[in-house]
């Protein structure tokens, strides 16, 4: 664990040493006493309205397995999770359904298999904005493109090689699991095995159980919309980035996400780098000048960043007496 934390803080510091790197600090700052903070706290609700939406969502992906937990207990489990990954990236995932356990005893495989799928719920919306950036914004993206790839060089087939070598083991040893399971079940270790794995799965078929489709076709947009006006009405609060069009939203919200995809604690750096680059292409496809474009768009990662810590901290740390006061009404409920 400390080996993860410490790796995950060598890459932010990393990153964020190459977000800074080139540019005047100093001048970055003044950007944030001119910044108008009503939008930043307007995009804050919105970011808050998403969690909301996230916990119903979650809901109905539990019902088909004959759990009907408290929307509040989700809100306040996600709400956990997400401070946790602030400290071991990705660890929130499991913090998150090990709470749920904890005050509404769902099994941690079945409700972890839930959050996989969310998660590729997650990524087929983030490919409809990439789709739309596509559209409307193909110019910054090829700008982006050229700046990212401008200094790579070199061969590289040995990276590709061992992505599809790693991709066929996979394969293969899902294949054999589930060839062989009968036998394997006999044997204690692989059939505890068995029971985590087809717990998952449970988690992930839900989607096609779902007693409410409409809804979680619904929820999924809000939360997305959210996403998206949280991070487009940021940009209401700089001067240079005042007069952005919605298409631009579309832009700024992929870059941005892709930055928080990077494995640092709370994507710091990586987000920072990722909006450095991804702005400075937008005033590049503008005409305008690209070291303006990357100062500008470290001023908004930090403003935009520090709004959404903010939020994961205040709303975390509130779920902490929550959760634990509901899990010992649990205990109470068992013991009586």
């Amino acid at each position: 664990m400390i080996l993860t934390i410490a790796i995950s803080l060598a890459v932010a510091v990393f990153f964020m040493w190459l977000a800074f790197r080139g540019l005047d600090f100093g001048k970055i700052k003044s950007y944030f006493g001119k910044a108008n903070y009503f939008w930043v706290a307007l995009a804050a609700v919105f970011g808050v309205l998403a969690y909301w939406f996230r916990a119903v969502r979650w809901n109905l992906l539990l019902e088909p397995m004959g759990y009907k937990i408290s929307n509040s207990n989700s809100l306040w489990t996600i709400s956990f999770g997400y401070l946790m990954n602030l400290t071991i990236p990705r660890s929130g995932e499991l913090a998150r359904s090990t709470a749920l356990y904890g005050v509404e005893k769902v099994p941690v495989d079945k409700s972890f298999g839930t959050i996989i799928l969310e998660r590729v719920v997650d990524l087929l919306c983030m490919i409809g904005f990439l789709a739309l950036t596509l559209a409307f914004k193909y110019d910054a993206i090829l700008a982006f493109y050229d700046f990212a790839t401008k200094k790579k060089g070199g061969d590289t087939g040995g990276s590709s090689l061992w992505i599809w070598l790693v991709l066929a083991g996979g394969i293969m040893g899902a294949v054999l699991f589930f060839t062989l399971r009968r036998k394997l079940e006999r044997i204690a270790f692989f059939g505890k095995i068995y029971s985590i794995v087809d717990g998952l799965l449970q988690g992930i078929m839900s989607i096609f159980r779902l007693k409410q489709p409409v809804k979680f076709i619904l929820y999924s947009l809000a939360i997305w919309i959210c996403y998206y006006l949280a991070a487009y009405l940021v940009c209401f609060s700089l001067p240079e980035t005042f007069g952005f069009t919605v298409a631009d939203g579309f832009f700024i919200i992929v870059v941005g996400t892709l930055g928080m995809m990077v494995p640092a604690s709370g994507g710091i750096g990586a987000f920072h780098f990722a909006l450095k680059i991804g702005i400075g292409a937008l005033f590049l496809s503008m005409g305008k000048s690209f070291e303006e474009g990357a100062e500008v768009g470290l001023a908004y990662a930090f403003i935009s960043h520090t709004m959404q810590l903010v939020i994961m901290a205040v709303m975390g740390f509130i779920s902490i007496p929550i959760l634990a006061k509901s899990r010992n009404n649990v205990k109470k409920q068992v013991m009586e």
